[in-house]
């Protein structure tokens, strides 16, 4: 798999190269500030601290400019947009996380040779492989290409922890990652912080594709809701399976806030798809139109409250918060117009289309209007009117409230298309409100009360299917998993010379890849020659035998002659001591502090998923049954043992 040629000078990857460099400074400028606070605390020298002071306050106001410019990057939404020339509100899309390059040949290298007791050489293009494919996740393409490479490289990531990641022992690897939003650096030996980022990616890439999507068009429509329902679903699995995170983007307030974010801005496209689809302009119609704009505004308020709560306030780019609150009016006031557009434009109900409308009516409106009642509302074209100003009063009154606002950030004030969508807003109300006021009008225009909000399609938040990128354990050649792995530990293989008696070798053999000695008669050559219940035949007469099925490893032991066969055999160590467990216990305890993937590591990344079985075939126990059989007596085979 390729990522993007990280040269392109593409819009978006001159945007990514912006950012990896500000990242860079922004991690230098901090390692400066660390060493002049610990030099302002360690010194008594009154000269030397007014200095440091000084300098401190340049880095400080460093960094403020840089993280200034990095919130200018990250409100660059209109590069993400796509090109045509249908006017649609933006979307907010996610800059992806940047990370540092890492060299695992050595580290690995090392564990193969201490842990596997392999020839650690015979690994280096697997190795290369999976560093390879990590270099090519930095730049993913912003399609189904560069998600299919992020979904491989994660995939990866659990056949890595298996093989390379036992729980008691660190690898010694850091891995480097950037924050999204502010650009600060953060590292960790938990290999969960590596998944927890590519996760981040996923989502990250899919608020990409959803932004760059023609919204003008059904399919284009249909895509974005698509992205950003797996936008949504990538950021809940990270925030409900992933904890401890050590960088602010992957904490649980800033990924709650980017899932109601994602979820709102589906809802904007389903209303969207809905103004799109409307084929008849009758008066029901309207009103689903008005219902529909209420639930989008109503989406938007929560994401506004979440945004300015203390956790996140001073972390969300200003435009966002903005920008997020300025669609919260534009959707009211849309809803209101829409209201007014079906009082006021639709004929009349007539006895026949009343009940109907009736029903319609009675749940449009969060409290019910005053004035006459519904039936005489609906018939008389009067009240109909004076209800429809009304709602257009209090639309035009939201339309310049999202205007006002929109006027205080100075980034949204560059973007051209949202103000062309506000101000064309406005003028419609506007004019629409000159078209139905009477000169003869001199009752007051009462306060419309707020519209119902209800939609015909409930946004869905889509979980990752890891499952859907099949994926090879690159380092098949260690072993099957089920035995081979980092948190199983064995005794350095034995290689056994056995001569065939009467009687055959004298032992019983269960199950496939690697096959199990899984009893050894007394006396018998097999016992004789040294083997034991629960050995496991990894070579015979040479010949590699970790993967081999049962039939084929008998086949192999009854192809030999005279002479005998030697038969390679590792042996799992036992149940650890007391002293072990507590060491374990307090090397867990001990590492609370960092990013832990709860029950993602107790179960690894992919069980979660509901068809994972095809990621897992390299650690299925085969055809192995529960019940150890190491104590059986001879008479008692199981039912896929047999004896030679």
């Amino acid at each position: 798999q390729q990522g993007c040629d990280p040269f392109a000078q593409t819009q978006r990857s001159k945007l990514q190269h912006r950012r990896a460099r500000i990242n860079q400074q922004i991690n230098k400028e901090m390692r400066m500030r660390a060493g002049a606070e610990n030099l302002f605390r360690a010194t008594s020298n009154h000269k030397v601290k007014e200095t440091v002071a000084l300098e401190l306050s340049y880095v400080n106001s460093n960094l403020q400019l840089l993280k200034e410019e990095l919130e200018e990057l990250n409100s660059s939404v209109d590069v993400y947009q796509n090109e045509s020339e249908s006017i649609s509100v933006p979307m907010i899309p996610l800059g992806l996380k940047e990370t540092k390059e890492l060299d695992l040949l050595v580290p690995l290298k090392d564990f193969i040779s201490e842990h596997y007791g392999e020839e650690s050489i015979l690994f280096e293009k697997e190795i290369k492989e999976f560093m390879e494919l990590r270099q090519a996740m930095r730049t993913p393409s912003r399609n189904e290409a560069g998600l299919e490479l992020l979904m491989e490289y994660y995939n990866q990531l659990y056949f890595l922890d298996s093989r390379f990641f036992p729980p008691t022992k660190s690898l010694g690897v850091f891995f480097h990652w950037y924050d999204s939003l502010t650009g600060v650096p953060s590292h960790q030996r938990a290999l969960a912080f590596e998944k927890g980022s590519v996760l981040f990616n996923i989502g990250a890439l899919h608020t990409q594709i959803g932004a760059r999507q023609d919204r003008a068009s059904l399919p284009g429509l249909n895509q974005a809701i698509d992205a950003f329902q797996k936008a949504a679903g990538a950021f809940n699995y990270l925030k409900e399976n992933f904890s401890n995170a050590p960088s602010l983007d992957m904490s649980a307030a800033s990924l709650n806030m980017l899932v109601r974010l994602m979820v709102a801005q589906v809802q904007e496209c389903v209303f969207e798809k809905m103004t799109l689809l409307r084929a008849q302009h009758d008066f029901l119609t309207w009103l689903q139109l008005a219902q529909e704009a209420a639930r989008v505004e109503d989406v938007y308020s929560l994401v506004h409250q979440t945004m300015t709560q203390t956790h996140v306030k001073d972390y969300v780019p200003f435009s966002w918060t903005t920008m997020v609150h300025v669609k919260s009016e534009h959707f009211k006031a849309l809803s209101h117009y829409f209201a007014a557009v079906a009082l006021c434009d639709c004929p009349a109900a007539s006895d026949a289309e009343l009940p109907e409308q009736e029903k319609a009516f009675m749940q449009f409106h969060v409290t019910m209007p005053e004035g006459p009642s519904l039936r005489v509302l609906l018939q008389d074209p009067e009240e109909r009117r004076k209800l429809g100003k009304a709602h257009l009063k209090k639309a035009i009154m939201k339309h310049e409230e999202a205007m006002r606002i929109h006027g205080l950030c100075k980034i949204l004030r560059k973007m051209d298309i949202l103000q062309e969508v506000l101000s064309f807003a406005h003028k419609r109300s506007l004019s629409k409100y000159s078209e139905i006021d009477h000169e003869e009008d001199f009752f007051e225009t009462g306060d419309a009360p707020d519209i119902h909000p209800k939609t015909h399609q409930k946004p869905e938040i889509k979980s990752p299917n890891f499952s859907q990128v099949k994926v090879t354990d690159l380092f098949h050649r260690l072993g099957p998993l089920s035995v081979f792995s980092a948190k199983n530990k064995w005794y350095p293989a034995r290689r056994v010379h056995l001569m065939r008696g009467e009687n055959g070798f004298g032992f019983t053999l269960r199950g496939d890849s690697p096959v199990l000695i899984a009893g050894v008669i007394p006396g018998g050559c097999a016992a004789q020659a040294g083997l034991k219940e629960g050995d496991y035949i990894i070579s015979v007469n040479g010949k590699d035998c970790k993967w081999s099925k049962h039939a084929e490893v008998v086949q192999l032991l009854k192809s030999t002659g005279e002479e005998g066969v030697e038969i390679g055999v590792i042996t799992l160590q036992g149940s650890e001591g007391p002293k072990a467990a507590d060491k374990k216990a307090a090397a867990m305890s001990s590492g609370s502090g960092m990013l832990k993937s709860n029950k993602e590591n107790s179960r690894k990344s992919l069980m979660n998923s509901k068809s994972a079985s095809t990621l897992l075939v390299w650690s299925k126990k085969s055809k192995r049954s529960k019940k150890s059989t190491y104590g059986v007596p001879f008479t008692a085979v199981g039912d896929n043992e047999a004896m030679y």
